[in-house]
């Protein structure tokens, strides 16, 4: 522990977590995601008790790490996956096919055999040619259609890629009936990072319009699937998990009354803050003795799991054995050789001013969407390292 933990006696954070301790009394060679599992564990327990009778559809890309997987199919979580890898991880962790959807609406039409074979009866799709291929390769299988929607709050919007516009889904659940498969009902997203219940109720107006205009005309939507959003601490306030699935449940029983059965799909709100990475200071220097602010580098970046620093659009939260000293800003960035490899610069990060090469480095609340997105080798930069405890 030594000077690493002493310097944490001073530290702005009231505590640390059980991942972070572990790095502090711990060496690495190189970058690597610590995850706890029992953290894992309690997000889902709060999650499951905000959201009532909602199922929680865990989004494997968030983080597939064996252990997490198996401690939620142990808790009894469901299991939203993007791919035939990930559905196959999930029926590795214990998983029964009965409690994993196929959620991406850009599906290989061989998987969507695979997935069929394999017992999956439930896809997601926003368009006629993705349904022609469900018809052809999972026939009578029950498809939930993916709206695009609007007035996005998300610090991570997800709303171009995916989805159809609010008013094709009358068209498609049509179409879904005529090629003999099931139109169960809706789903969208409002957004990775969406830090407060309220912001999702422009989404839900617009998501329930379509709900009950599906109903007008004759349809019988039952499943309403609400994908992720719940949020992460990375500076800014956000709510406990359990009180903002509770509340995000409010706005929909507001809107919808009383619905079959819903799917919510966290990610980041299950696993962000159950994880940290272990960092070292590679080079700190100033590009000119006018320069305002220090450049810090890393030894992970963009290329090495921190990709969600792209437009700095998620906040990233630092220990340091020195914050216990004075602090200032500085660009921070990553070890490539890629000039786009600059993790914050419009919004300038405060470090300790004596920060050095050599120096550790812990990241906080990133168990989310950072091993998945760490490169093979870019620039001979190894992939994260992830340890569970």
């Amino acid at each position: 522990m030594n000077a690493y933990v002493n310097g944490l006696q001073a530290c702005a954070f009231s505590t640390v977590s059980r991942a972070e301790t572990y790095i502090l009394n711990t060496r690495f060679e190189r970058p690597t995601l610590v995850i706890d599992t029992q953290a894992v564990a309690r997000n889902y327990a709060a999650l499951s008790q905000g959201l009532g009778r909602a199922r929680v559809h865990f989004a494997v890309k968030a983080n597939p790490a064996p252990e997490i997987l198996k401690t939620l199919a142990d808790a009894g979580s469901n299991f939203d996956a993007a791919s035939r890898a990930e559905i196959e991880m999930c029926l590795a962790a214990g998983a029964d096919a009965s409690r994993i959807s196929f959620g991406n609406t850009v599906k290989r039409a061989s998987d969507i055999a695979w997935a069929h074979g394999a017992g999956i009866t439930h896809f997601a799709a926003d368009s006629e040619e993705e349904l022609e291929k469900l018809a052809l390769h999972a026939p009578g299988a029950q498809v939930y259609i993916r709206l695009i929607v609007g007035s996005l709050q998300a610090d991570w919007p997800l709303s171009r890629k995916f989805g159809c516009a609010l008013e094709k889904a009358p068209a498609l659940f049509a179409y879904a009936v005529s090629l003999g498969l099931v139109p169960v009902g809706l789903s969208f997203h409002v957004g990775s990072q969406t830090r407060r219940a309220e912001m999702w109720t422009e989404t839900l107006d617009q998501v329930a319009e379509v709900w009950h205009g599906l109903k007008a005309q004759g349809f019988a939507p039952s499943l309403l699937n609400i994908g992720g959003g719940f949020p992460a601490f990375y500076g800014q306030e956000v709510d406990a998990p359990q009180d903002y699935a509770a509340a995000v449940m409010r706005l929909i029983h507001a809107r919808f009354g009383d619905i079959e059965s819903i799917m919510a799909e966290p990610g980041r709100g299950l696993v962000a803050d159950a994880g940290a990475i272990a960092a070292e200071v590679l080079l700190v220097s100033r590009k000119s003795d006018n320069d305002l602010h220090r450049w810090v580098y890393l030894d992970i970046g963009k290329f090495s799991g921190l990709a969600e620093t792209m437009d700095e659009a998620i906040r990233y939260q630092f220990i340091t054995e020195r914050d216990h000293e004075p602090t200032g800003a500085c660009i921070l960035a990553g070890p490539s050789c890629d000039s786009a490899d600059v993790l914050y610069e419009k919004q300038p990060v405060q470090l300790p001013l004596g920060l050095q090469s050599g120096d550790r480095i812990v990241i906080r609340n990133c168990g989310a969407y950072t091993s998945t997105y760490s490169s093979v080798g870019f620039n001979g930069f190894p992939p994260l390292d992830v340890i569970a405890i």
